[in-house]
């Protein structure tokens, strides 16, 4: 009895010899493998990025308003301060403590610990700012009449 030789039945030009490299499934029960849409994906990154730049160019404005805020405080501190400095003072401010600057009718300034409520009916001088010294030297106005400006 002779052997017969095996035929294999499928084409030889048909058959992957490494099938785990092909880019798609190679048998039924694969794993359905799609071509990736780039274009997509690149909408999606660029969509994620403009929002995550938005988000710090928010943060930054943000920052930069408060720091805006702060160096506008510092200038009316500066500013009253110069106010006060020039003004008649007949005693020592201490920081911490709370004053009251008040104009003359000839225009110049007067710090006083008297405030505008316990002048009574017929006050001397016209207010302008309830002020607290800092340890800096420098002003800050608490509160003001409608017509002082720095």
């Amino acid at each position: 009895m002779e052997k017969e030789e095996f035929v294999n039945p499928i084409d030889i030009d048909k058959v992957a010899l490494e099938p785990h490299l092909l880019p798609y499934s190679h048998s039924v029960g694969g794993v359905v493998i799609k071509p990736i849409d780039k274009g997509r994906i690149k909408g999606r990154a660029v969509t994620s990025m403009y929002q995550q730049t938005d988000i710090q160019l928010g943060q930054l404005r943000k920052q930069i308003e408060l720091l805006a805020k702060q160096a506008d405080d510092i200038r009316k501190r500066v500013l009253i301060s110069e106010k006060i400095y020039e003004a008649e003072m007949a005693f020592t401010p201490l920081v911490g403590f709370v004053y009251h600057l008040y104009a003359k009718k000839n225009g110049a300034y007067v710090l006083s610990m008297i405030a505008p409520e316990e002048w009574g009916a017929n006050p001397p001088y016209f207010f302008q700012a309830t002020v607290k010294l800092f340890a800096d030297h420098t002003w800050e106005i608490l509160s003001t009449n409608d017509e002082f400006s720095i």
